[in-house]
């Protein structure tokens, strides 16, 4: 009885954010902004429909990983390898400038505060470790609620995919370092690449094999059922792989992302707008649950208890983000609207902040506990505080560029 009491909630808590959403968009904001909102509202630490009960049982786990793994369709589907030629080196080059350029201006700002404050610098480093990545389902969502079209979009949805890849890497690889200094039992490097670059190898190998299936099967309804189920063994095999891991870190929006780019680059035209046909409100209900789950856990008290760490790390995690940005557009000679905008739809992060920053918390909580208070803190309040501002300013970024409703247009 208690699961089915537990699906009820979670049921109640999609409608109150869909309708949030709906609600919203009236005011010509993203959707996400309401199913981020909703979250908060009835999320544990409010109103409680949502609570703990659900978000940490184990077939809402199972769920929600399902639908991160549903929701790399949505990027993946615009992976096609033709199209990704033409601007291939402006969007790797961009990717490495926001990342790092986020990396570079987070680490030092806190370095020279660190510096100062008598506190250990390496805590500096985990910050811009941490700050470099990117949530991308909320700017997805502004593309997929909006209707976004043009240079800005066609930039971000493929960096999406090489931002998550760069900021593990990075992150990965400050935490083996931090964790070598620290504690005698270090992350060694292997792994490291290994836990990136897992996800990507295994989705695509998985995608591969479906492709080449699918290409043998002639009748549309044959297409997608096999395309479905694979896409089910393909999120099985990520938990059985997470249960032999000490920490369960795969990403599975990046196992999706990458088992459905093998198929859209190995099926017809006519087969991958087929599916996509189908799958694009599955894709939006996902959304819908992986935005509750970001939006539930973060606590609105903690907008009053920010401190001046949380402060400093949003602006500048946001100078170096848009700078970044900027810089790596200028110089592959981008389009001026990604140069200008791009930025901006890079903000939204805390999904990814708060894995990063749980993964953080346990490297230092036994040698270093004061650290490890300082870190969650600032990191859980900028959760908040950002990701609303993030998504607003996702959303005028789009509209500066002059993006919004193209799509609907295009397909007029």
């Amino acid at each position: 009885m208690e699961i089915l009491s537990e699906i009820a909630s979670l049921l109640v808590a999609i409608v109150i954010a869909f309708t949030a959403g709906k609600l919203i968009a009236k005011l010509r904001l993203p959707s996400i902004l309401g199913w981020l909102i909703a979250g908060m509202a009835i999320g544990p630490h409010a109103l409680n429909i949502l609570g703990n009960s659900v978000l940490e049982a184990e077939w809402f786990g199972i769920l929600e990983s399902i639908f991160e793994c549903t929701f790399g369709l949505m990027i993946g589907s615009e992976l096609i390898w033709k199209q990704m030629k033409k601007a291939g080196s402006q969007i790797l080059v961009t990717t490495i400038t926001e990342s790092l350029g986020t990396f570079f201006v987070v680490s030092l700002v806190f370095g020279i505060i660190f510096w100062f404050a008598d506190v250990p610098l390496y805590l500096a480093f985990m910050f811009g470790g941490i700050a470099l990545a990117t949530a991308p389902a909320p700017s997805l969502s502004v593309v997929n609620d909006m209707k976004t079209s043009g240079p800005v979009t066609r930039t971000l949805i493929p960096m999406a995919a090489l931002d998550d890849l760069v900021g593990a890497l990075v992150f990965f690889m400050v935490i083996a370092l931090v964790s070598a200094h620290v504690s005698a039992a270090g992350i060694p490097v292997p792994v490291v690449f290994f836990l990136v670059f897992l996800p990507v190898l295994l989705g695509a190998a998985i995608g591969f094999v479906t492709g080449k299936v699918l290409q043998h099967i002639p009748s549309f309804k044959g297409v997608l059922a096999v395309a479905i189920l694979m896409l089910l063994v393909t999120a099985g095999t990520g938990f059985v792989i997470n249960s032999m891991l000490p920490a369960p870190v795969l990403n599975f929006m990046l196992l999706g992302l990458a088992y459905f780019t093998a198929i859209a680059n190995m099926v017809t035209e006519e087969q991958l707008n087929g599916i996509m046909k189908v799958m694009n409100p599955v894709i939006g209900f996902a959304m819908i649950v992986v935005i509750l789950n970001l939006g539930a856990p973060l606590d609105y008290h903690l907008i009053f208890g920010a401190g001046i760490y949380t402060a400093v790390y949003i602006i500048s995690r946001a100078v170096g983000k848009y700078s970044g940005a900027y810089f790596g557009a200028a110089i592959t000679h981008a389009p001026v609207t990604v140069k200008k905008y791009l930025g901006f739809t890079l903000l939204p992060h805390s999904g990814v902040s708060l894995v990063f920053t749980g993964i953080a918390v346990s490297v230092l909580s036994g040698a270093a506990p004061e650290c490890a208070s300082i870190i969650q803190g600032t990191i859980a309040a900028a959760a908040v505080i950002n990701e609303v501002i993030a998504v607003f300013m996702a959303k005028k970024g789009f509209e500066w560029a002059g993006e919004l409703g193209k799509a609907k247009e295009a397909y007029a």
